[in-house]
């Protein structure tokens, strides 16, 4: 992990994953989030995320002044993103650039652009250590006018998006259980997710005033986060905005 913050965020970017449904099948409350969160993680139609869902979203988040990125997956909607997949680095570069321009042009009719890249799912925790996926990753945002690129920190993916000149963000899950590495509990992996809302919120303050995380195992992980996402996939996800954001202002 990255050495700890020495002194309370000033400023913490709040991050949702949005756009995540497919025709008449809705997964995410953007508009409940969108009024929470100062960026968007838009799905670009590899894990979810169609057409009209993705335009609907861009159109809202620039009336709300919400700044978005472009959320890539694998291409695998039968299984939501969070499959491994072995794909060669063009082939998965390619991928992520195509996400990226079907994004931009949703962005562009909303009069926005697209202001980072962050990966969905197994993506996401491919690239902390997968050496040609994360190239992948940083060659496609580089392609696409060097976004800046968003993920956990002390990963390939950051190290690589900083050797390659692009601005980097490092992010930590207020709702996700950590290992005693620094990396994400798998999903299928007891202790993946925080129990309840109050879990939530203490982790939020905590990062943001301490720069500390409380692995699975009671481990006090150093972290320094420029974003915090907050998952839009859960029953309880926009209560839990709602009530980090409030105690992040109360703080």
């Amino acid at each position: 992990m990255t050495p700890s913050l020495r002194s309370p965020r000033l400023r913490l970017d709040l991050n949702a994953d949005l756009a995540e449904g497919f025709g008449t099948w809705s997964l995410t409350d953007d508009d409940a989030l969108l009024d929470v969160v100062t960026s968007a993680n838009v799905a670009c139609g590899f894990h979810a995320g169609d057409a009209a869902t993705m335009r609907r979203v861009c159109t809202r988040a620039a009336e709300r002044g919400v700044r978005i990125g472009a959320q890539v997956s694998y291409h695998d909607l039968a299984g939501f993103g969070r499959r491994f997949l072995d794909v060669d680095r063009e082939t998965l570069a390619a991928e992520v650039l195509y996400q990226i321009g079907a994004l931009r042009a949703m962005a562009h009719a909303a009069g926005v652009e697209v202001e980072y890249v962050k990966p969905h799912g197994a993506l996401y925790n491919a690239v902390v250590h997968h050496e040609d996926q994360a190239l992948a990753v940083v060659e496609a945002a580089r392609t696409a006018g060097d976004l800046p690129v968003m993920g956990l920190p002390g990963g390939r993916l950051l190290a690589l998006a900083a050797d390659a000149g692009l601005v980097t963000i490092a992010e930590a899950f207020a709702d996700r259980g950590y290992t005693p590495e620094g990396t994400l509990v798998p999903r299928s992996d007891p202790g993946a997710l925080l129990p309840g809302t109050d879990a939530v919120v203490d982790r939020a303050v905590r990062l943001a005033r301490d720069g500390v995380i409380v692995a699975v195992d009671g481990t006090e992980l150093e972290v320094r986060a420029d974003s915090l996402c907050l998952h839009g996939d859960t029953p309880e996800a926009v209560a839990n905005a709602r009530a980090v954001a409030r105690a992040l202002a109360a703080h």
